[in-house]
């Protein structure tokens, strides 16, 4: 039975040498701690598009969703829980930014903005989803 134990705590060290889980939440992230996260096969967590819904459509990181942009934030209050982590990522920085905080002033916990929106998810090889993907 030892033998046993210590070779799950070797291979439990070897693994975390590997692919470090995420053990941090940082308000500003890029595409790669978010791909990071999904590589490490962590599914606690939400990856919000901002951008308009034609936009969204077309192309968009592979499991994000979308909100209606007139009433967003009551559709994610009713739809996640307040300590959930959030990536939003939009048509540029300034509207990520302007959703984060909206969501952070309407109680959630864990927002954080993903730098460089879809582009630089594409950039790293982060696999999309739409019409163009």
């Amino acid at each position: 039975m030892t033998n046993f134990i210590t070779a799950v705590e070797a291979a439990s060290e070897i693994a975390t040498e590997v692919s470090p889980a995420p053990v941090t939440f940082d308000r500003i992230s890029s595409a790669s701690d978010v791909k990071a996260r999904l590589d490490w096969g962590e599914p606690a967590f939400t990856i919000i598009d901002v951008r308009d819904r034609q936009s969204f459509n077309q192309e968009r990181i592979q499991g994000a969703i979308f909100y209606a942009a007139d009433q967003w934030i009551e559709q994610v209050s009713q739809t996640l829980e307040a300590n959930r982590d959030i990536y939003v990522y939009g048509a540029s920085e300034e509207d990520a930014i302007r959703a984060a905080f909206q969501l952070d002033e309407s109680g959630f916990q864990k927002v954080a903005v993903m730098e460089g929106g879809l582009s630089a998810w594409k950039a790293i090889g982060g696999v999309t989803e739409g019409r163009k993907a």
